[in-house]
């Protein structure tokens, strides 16, 4: 279904052997046309729902959930703008900790890094070495200069927690609702037709190098 509404692309082969004025012309899908959402399309409720990704969910059963056919699936894809599902969609529970585990030798107890607290001018979540954390440190804590440690400020986090974190993140989408599916499709196809230029051939197809 998506490569069907991928232009294409006529490119010139150079010969290698004689006679060398003659070329091939090879036609391939044009992969460099990119279609991208714009992030502030994001925040229009009535186009989009927010979506947990489920342990199982694929971008195929999801889309033939949500759309009525797995074909559908770079619909999700290209809508939260991910290039390559194999790293942009998350993993399951138990391919993450069968990966962390093929990796790592200790991934549940070695430190990956350091976390601030929020506290006095620290943010939570800020990444500190462990210089920082076997620190003391002075803090302004409402006007009162106090003493802390830096085990009072931050916190270990191991390269399970810091793993499990980023491949959580990765679980919040944007789903199109259905009723406007298909203006998205059809604005696609209109997307992917070439304009007259010097290289024009057809709508669907130009002429490269």
């Amino acid at each position: 279904m998506y490569f069907s509404l991928v232009p294409n692309i006529s490119y010139d082969e150079k010969p290698i052997s004689y006679p060398f004025t003659d070329s091939d012309y090879v036609t391939a899908k044009n992969f460099f046309r990119r279609y991208r959402i714009n992030e502030d399309v994001f925040s229009y409720a009535v186009l989009f729902k927010q979506y947990a990704i489920k342990d199982g969910d694929r971008p195929d059963n999801l889309a033939d959930k949500a759309y009525g056919s797995p074909f559908y699936d770079w619909v999700i894809l290209i809508t939260n703008n991910m290039v390559n599902a194999q790293y942009d969609w998350p993993l399951t529970n138990y391919q993450l900790s069968k990966t962390l585990e093929s990796e790592f030798d200790d991934p549940y107890g070695t430190i990956h890094h350091y976390e601030t607290y929020e506290i006095a001018q620290y943010p939570a979540g800020l990444h500190v070495d462990e210089e920082f954390y076997n620190k003391i440190h002075k803090l302004n804590i409402n006007g009162s200069i106090q003493i802390k440690n830096g085990n009072e400020i931050c916190r270990p986090v191991t390269i399970a927690e810091h793993y499990t974190a980023e491949n959580e993140k990765k679980r919040s989408i944007y789903l199109l609702k259905p009723a406007y599916f298909r203006q998205f499709i059809d604005d696609f196809r209109k997307k992917n037709l070439y304009k007259e230029s010097g290289s024009f051939i057809n709508k669907r197809l130009k002429l490269v190098g």
